[in-house]
């Protein structure tokens, strides 16, 4: 499967931005997925993910209660919901999909990644 992420855009603080991940060239509901990002001179950071049927999700601490992720597997899509941002937020972010089974993917599991897409958060 190839990913796709797009959505980036500057924005201004407490604003919300969508991020979208279209999925290609293989079976899509069958990953589950996740959302990273990684700002300048940091470490990529794991933010979020989703299982294959939608119905299991899981947030770290740094999107929980501001950000949601949901799929729609007719479409191949993963969403990143963002609201009420931060600057700190400002960041590349990714998205990503582990094969493997389970309902929860750890963050070293996943292996296939799309290209980025820049968020800024001006203050």
């Amino acid at each position: 499967v190839q990913l796709q992420a797009s959505g980036g855009g500057l924005v201004q603080a407490g604003g919300s931005l969508r991020l979208p991940c279209a999925a290609s060239g293989g079976t899509f509901s069958s990953y589950n997925m996740g959302w990273f990002r990684q700002a300048p001179g940091k470490e990529r950071e794991f933010l979020a993910s989703i299982d294959r049927s939608g119905k299991y999700t899981y947030f770290t601490d740094s999107a929980k209660g501001r950000f949601t992720i949901s799929r729609d597997n007719a479409k191949n899509t993963v969403y990143l919901q963002m609201s009420r941002l931060k600057p700190e937020d400002t960041a590349v972010y990714y998205c990503a999909a582990d094969g493997g089974s389970g309902t929860y993917s750890y963050p070293n599991r996943y292996n296939v990644w799309g290209q980025g897409t820049q968020v800024t958060v001006s203050s």
